[in-house]
């Protein structure tokens, strides 16, 4: 972050300019202050050191202030978004200062003030965004030893609250989010929990205030309570709320009209999936934090940006909710005859979702009207299609896309069809559109012919062969004859330069057709900006729809992909039940069959009521882990929608998924390898229901032997006994497997291989039972260890199992 101005309350001293902006920085003491002058932002002091290192940019200075010189660097007005991009990626904010009127009298200074605040969760413009991420924002609130949040996509419109019993239920949600900023009271106890992360933001006890929290956001939706949103008046989540939508307000200094309601216990709708689980699934970055070789990669083939966000959520929030999910795969059947017409279609859908919430908050630029134009002309040829599917769900979307004709008349007429970046450049209002606006523009149009008229027209009278009209930036429009004919010229010609062979004159007439074309030029930018904000005024009332719309199209991508996939990967839809079960013939794991030369090897499962936990042993590389892992993932896929991987398929009610799998410490936190195996196990053992699927990998190995068999067998039962969880369990500790015949739950399975003269072939091939070796000395082999350590290690197990 930048270093603070020090700032004086005696600004006496101070020239004009640098008062007025020390004025204004006094109230944004945290932001960098882009101070309009012309047709630049200027920052100046720390801040313009601060930004001229960060930028690379020129530092210069701009005289002498408080007789101390003043340092200076900037930006073009034009330019600036590239430059603002750049530092909202670096976590900074940013104060934006325009001046208020195009010009000042003699002798009084230009009107200035903030009109908008950018930080990294506040942030809706297109060069703030990644297009495939989402941008959250959240804020936290702790009462007694429960925790609420708030969060908050001010470009998705997504507006929620939940609450969290225990700080590992609050930090998987913080980790689902990913937000750009947090927000977190100043008596904030926990700070440990989210000191690492980016952009925190410590907030006075006021902005939690309940009552103002509560009337905020009653405010906020114009209604008298938040009972219809199923939150009581004395419900402390209100707090975290109320306080990030004062905090988004003031960032925006405007309404938010695009956010409309509040989810209530949002979560609650969705698979339960810790930190841990996420990452060892892959499901989105991979191990090392790429996005390669992950379940994303493989399913999510969108065509819009809109529906890239909406899987990447879907598949980090599987849902609970029987009804939509088996809507969704009736959906993805249906659209398996029609995703090649319907995908190039919607691959010409803009970020609709975006352009909206612009819209919302008024700072849409010409470009997203065009693109909302663009994308409305084609939601018709959409209809054709999707009337043609005869299934209840599909045409709930199709009704929610809408048509927007009269939206679309009124983009036709008053937008040109290539406008300028930005409204104060003009250019962005069509012609025809406003009589008043084509009459000063005529006035321009006009100007450079009516000079040239009038010059040929005084050369000829004046019989000056070297008579020009010129104009520059600083002269405007003036006369030019060379220094030979200065004795032809007349008494009411008006001398303004002299140069070394020609002489500049003005006269009254060309001063005053000069006013005359300026003030055209001026009156019409400021009637483009009036006929600009009218637009919004129009639109407006259509705000609610064309948020449906975009969510709808979002939808129709993301499920259209899903048929797509269905076909292309050679998927199954699998049967929804809501039984306790996972039953799985002939599966696969749709990330490493993709990445396989060989047809993958499958292998099936079954997890019931009768049969809640699998033991699974054989050789490391043999099989386990992956085996574990594609079962999660189809299980995933499942519940967001998809079609799975698998000959059939029949998948029950899921409330968790856990996973223990791999080694791994956290050495900042004092944690061992073991102790975070244990720590994971604990949060197991405490969270997990007779719904929830746990997965168990090498539970016990960062101990002694019999210490760790002792721990293994112990969390084994309790998993069988009290949680009732389906659960894989592989294991090297073959001790385990005698679990099959002292519970009843408890079946064994194992992987097998093959080994010859110290080869080992693995036949990724689950089978009943137990496995006889685990071959480790053969797998350690495949690393390259020298012969004579393997020879060493095998001669020594000899000597061991003989005692």
């Amino acid at each position: 972050m930048q270093k603070k101005i020090n700032i004086t309350n005696n600004l006496n001293n101070h020239t004009p300019i640098i008062k007025q902006y020390l004025s204004l920085k006094l109230k944004y003491p945290n932001t960098l202050l882009f101070y309009q002058i012309g047709d630049f932002y200027e920052l100046f002091y720390q801040d313009a050191e601060y930004v001229s290192e960060l930028l690379k940019i020129t530092l210069t200075k701009k005289g002498f202030s408080n007789n101390k010189i003043v340092p200076m660097a900037g930006v073009p007005c034009h330019r600036a978004e590239y430059y603002l991009s750049k530092l909202v990626k670096l976590g900074e904010s940013i104060a934006i200062c325009n001046q208020m009127t195009e010009t000042c009298s003699k002798n009084k200074l230009i009107s200035r003030k903030v009109v908008r605040v950018i930080t990294p969760g506040t942030v809706i413009d297109e060069a703030f965004l990644e297009d495939n991420e989402d941008s959250f924002i959240c804020s936290i609130w702790k009462e007694k030893n429960e925790f609420g949040i708030a969060i908050l996509d001010l470009s998705l419109g997504f507006f929620g609250v939940s609450k969290h019993c225990n700080s590992s239920s609050l930090l998987s949600e913080i980790e689902r989010i990913n937000p750009k900023e947090i927000l977190y009271p100043e008596n904030f106890f926990d700070i440990s929990l989210i000191e690492k992360r980016k952009c925190l933001h410590k907030r006075p006890l006021l902005d939690f205030d309940l009552e103002t929290s509560y009337k905020l956001l009653i405010s906020q939706f114009k209604t008298h309570s938040l009972n219809g949103f199923g939150i009581e008046k004395d419900n402390f989540v209100i707090r975290p709320a109320g306080c990030l939508l004062q905090y988004v307000k003031l960032m925006h200094m405007t309404l938010l009209l695009n956010i409309r309601k509040l989810k209530y216990n949002y979560i609650e709708d969705n698979i339960s999936m810790n930190p841990s689980t996420r990452k060892t699934l892959e499901i989105t970055k991979n191990i090392i934090g790429e996005k390669k070789n992950t379940l994303s990669s493989i399913l999510n083939k969108t065509v819009t940006s809109m529906g890239y966000r909406l899987l990447n959520r879907w598949l980090h929030s599987p849902l609970k909710d029987f009804n939509i999910v088996k809507n969704r795969h009736e959906s993805v059947r249906y659209l398996q005859l029609f995703y090649k017409k319907l995908q190039p279609i919607l691959r010409q859908v803009n970020d609709l979702e975006r352009i909206y919430s612009r819209i919302a908050l008024r700072t849409a630029s010409p470009h997203d009207l065009i693109r909302m134009r663009s994308t409305l002309k084609i939601l018709p040829d959409l209809h054709v299609i999707l009337k043609k599917i005869n299934f209840l769900h599909i045409k709930k979307i199709r009704l929610s896309i809408g048509y927007f004709k009269e939206i679309l008349l009124l983009l036709n007429k008053s937008i040109s069809s290539n406008p300028s970046a930005c409204i104060r450049d003009g250019g962005v209002i069509a012609s025809n559109y406003n009589t008043q606006l084509d009459e000063l523009r005529l006035i321009k149009i006009n100007s450079q012919e009516y000079i040239n008229n009038f010059e040929q027209q005084e050369k000829k009278k004046l019989m000056i062969e070297s008579f020009k009209i010129k104009f520059n930036k600083i002269l405007g429009y003036y006369i030019q004859v060379s220094k030979r004919h200065v004795h032809l010229i007349p008494k009411n010609y008006i001398k303004v330069q002299t140069l070394k062979n020609t002489v500049r004159y003005t006269i009254s007439w060309l001063k005053e057709y000069q006013e005359k074309v300026f003030k055209s030029e001026i009156q019409s930018l400021f009637l483009e900006k009036k006929l600009y904000e009218e637009i919004f005024n129009i639109v407006e009332p259509f705000l609610g729809k064309l948020q449906n719309s975009a969510s709808a199209l979002s939808e129709l991508d993301v499920l259209v992909n899903l048929s797509e996939r269905a076909v292309s990967l050679n998927y199954t839809q699998p049967m929804m039940t809501k039984k306790c079960e996972i039953s799985l013939l002939d599966a696969r794991h749709p990330v490493i069959e993709q990445c396989l030369k060989t047809p993958f090897i499958t292998n099936s499962i079954n997890l019931s009521k009768n049969q809640r936990m699998i033991i699974i042993t054989g050789p490391n590389m043999g099989g386990k882990s992956t085996y574990m892992r594609q079962v999660a993932l189809i299980t995933i896929m499942a519940w967001i929608g998809s079609f799975v991987p698998a000959k059939n398929a029949s998948i029950g009610l899921i409330d968790k998924i856990f996973t223990r799998i791999g080694a791994s410490d956290d050495l900042s936190n004092g944690y061992s390898t073991f102790m975070m195996e244990m720590t994971e196990i604990s949060n197991i053992l405490h969270n997990a229901t007779s719904n929830s699927l746990v997965l168990v990998d090498e539970l016990g190995r960062g101990t002694s032997s019999n210490e760790g068999l002792a721990l293994a067998w112990s969390c084994s039962q309790y998993l069988i006994n009290q949680n009732k969880s389906m659960t894989l369990l592989s294991t090297h500790f073959l001790e385990l497997t005698k679990l099959e015949f002292m519970e009843k739950f408890v079946k064994n399975f194992h992987f097998t291989a093959v080994e010859k003269d110290s080869q080992i072939a693995f036949l990724y091939k689950i089978k009943p039972g137990i496995s006889k070796k685990s071959y480790g000395i053969s797998v350690a082999a495949l690393s390259g260890l020298p012969n004579i350590i393997i020879k060493n290690a095998k001669e020594k197990l000899i000597d061991l199992e003989k005692i």
